[in-house]
């Protein structure tokens, strides 16, 4: 089975993942690198061609040399000519070591090598077939002497028909180019090292502005901009904002779209708080009709024999609605005391008889359901408002009864981790729509069919849920698939207090 990475998804070695000063670095270091094996290989082939150029104007000097001693009678025994293989030009006056001479007539090649102490030296019969088998054009030719290495050979024919050939060796030339080489090759490391420091240096420097722009979004993506802030104090300073350079106009547009999210934060923290001013005023305003609606058709049911069915039913769904009406509103009012930062009430609570106490109710409310308890042995006190933290118990149990079906085993839970309180309400229903799951503490939200609200549900109990426990310092979180959902709520733990005993154990 093979599998392939997505085409806008850069490998673990791509350039692409590597930081801006990084790639910097290392395309000046690759370019200076590239520069320098150019600047190497020119000066290497130029000195190779000046000192061939040189070692051929010896070599042709040297060879016409030879043809005209060649020529000439032999000199006396003992004048320069010392016993040995070779032509008797071979170490005449003027010849450096390492000479190649050889004379060829009829076919015999009588040809040596001169070597480093002066003394003559016969060459192999492979280097004399090697020597027999040049062009006799006057013109020099690199060849690979057999036994002795690479020479600049030259042949030419004399008057009286001798094929005379000389030959210099290349080694001298080998060796200043290797010289050459390892002197460029050690300089050119040392400066790539001291490119890539300063590189580094001057890249940190030059990159300063933009690390500091980076600072400032990301302080700016720190800021719980989701929970109303509308404050945005922090700005790219001005010497990064300069519209002369890059960074300074990246700077500038940064600030000019902060300007432009202050505004939009404010306006829509503006727009909430009037909304939320609404709300709370009209709640208010509606608690003193509705108590009247209660109070009369309280009234009106009491002579329910006087009147006709009719109107005694329509008395009773009044009453009905006015009481579901009466609950909205309250939960309203509980957001908005909670939404404007009214502190609750902070006092020890244990939370072990909170929790009998709320689910010996929630199976009085729902007999049809199977509501189980796991408690620790020890008491767990938490630092909060004991009837809110109770209202969040009733409403994640309320949730669990009103949006499952008969039959379902419905388990709370209470443990500690740490210096934290665990609280669970778990069910074995059809579970929450993902599509739902991210919404779910938002106001008014609603499922689908298979946790639709069902009568009496007015779509904030969760919501309500969310802010008691942020007022409480405290998290919650929703994790459902179906035939589990689970709500679990954690709070800070406090100290027992003082004077509370425990109850002996059998």
């Amino acid at each position: 089975m093979s599998s392939s990475l997505p085409a806008d998804r850069p490998r673990r070695w791509s350039p692409r993942r590597w930081s801006l000063r990084a790639r910097l670095v290392i395309g000046v270091v690759a370019l200076l690198l590239i520069v320098c094996t150019a600047v190497g290989i020119t000066t290497q082939l130029a000195l190779r061609q000046y000192l061939i150029r040189q070692l051929d104007t010896s070599l042709t000097d040297a060879g016409h040399r030879s043809a005209m001693i060649a020529e000439r009678p032999p000199p006396p025994p003992g004048r320069w000519v010392h016993p040995g293989p070779g032509p008797d030009f071979l170490d005449a006056p003027g010849q450096p070591p390492g000479t190649i001479a050889a004379i060829i007539t009829d076919g015999n090649v009588d040809a040596g090598t001169l070597t480093k102490t002066g003394a003559r030296a016969a060459l192999t019969s492979t280097a004399k077939g090697q020597l027999a088998e040049l062009p006799v054009d006057g013109r020099p030719h690199t060849l690979d002497v057999d036994g002795l290495g690479q020479y600049r050979v030259l042949a030419m024919r004399t008057w009286e028909g001798h094929e005379i050939i000389t030959g210099l060796s290349l080694a001298s030339v080998n060796a200043t180019l290797l010289r050459v080489l390892v002197t460029f090759v050690v300089v050119a490391a040392a400066a790539l090292v001291l490119a890539t420091v300063a590189g580094l240096w001057v890249i940190r420097r030059a990159l300063q502005p933009l690390y500091r722009v980076a600072t400032t979004a990301r302080a700016i993506a720190d800021m719980p901009l989701h929970e109303g802030e509308v404050r945005l104090p922090v700005r790219v300073p001005d010497m990064d904002t300069n519209p002369r350079t890059e960074v300074g106009q990246m700077g500038g547009a940064i600030n000019g779209m902060l300007e432009h999210i202050a505004r939009a934060l404010k306006s829509r923290q503006a727009s909430e708080t009037r909304v939320r001013q609404f709300v709370a005023d009209a709640s208010h305003e509606l608690r003193t009709p509705l108590t009247s609606i209660r109070g009369y058709t309280e009234l009106a049911q009491r002579a329910g024999g006087e009147v006709p069915d009719e109107v005694a039913h329509a008395m009773s769904r009044v009453a009905s609605e006015s009481n579901r009406m009466s609950t909205l509103v309250e939960d309203l009012l509980l957001l908005a005391r909670l939404d404007s930062g009214r502190p609750l009430e902070a006092e020890p609570v244990d939370l072990c008889p909170l929790i009998v106490d709320t689910v010996s109710d929630a199976h009085v409310a729902g007999p049809d359901h199977h509501w189980n308890l796991e408690l620790p042995e020890d008491p767990v006190y938490v630092l909060g408002d004991p009837a809110r933290l109770q209202q969040v118990l009733v409403n994640l149990l309320a949730n669990a009864r009103n949006h499952t079906g008969p039959g379902t085993s419905v388990t709370t839970a209470l443990g500690s981790e740490g210096g934290t309180s665990v609280l669970t309400v778990s069910d074995d229903g059809p579970g929450i729509p993902e599509a739902l799951l991210p919404d779910i503490f938002e106001r008014f939200a609603r499922g689908d069919s298979s946790r639709s609200r069902r009568a009496g549900s007015t779509g904030l109990g969760l919501s309500i849920v969310d802010a008691v426990v942020k007022a409480h310092h405290g998290t919650i979180d929703v994790q459902s698939i179906p035939g589990r959902t689970a709500f679990t709520v954690r709070l800070p733990l406090c100290a027992q207090p003082a004077g509370v005993q425990e109850l002996p154990t059998s």
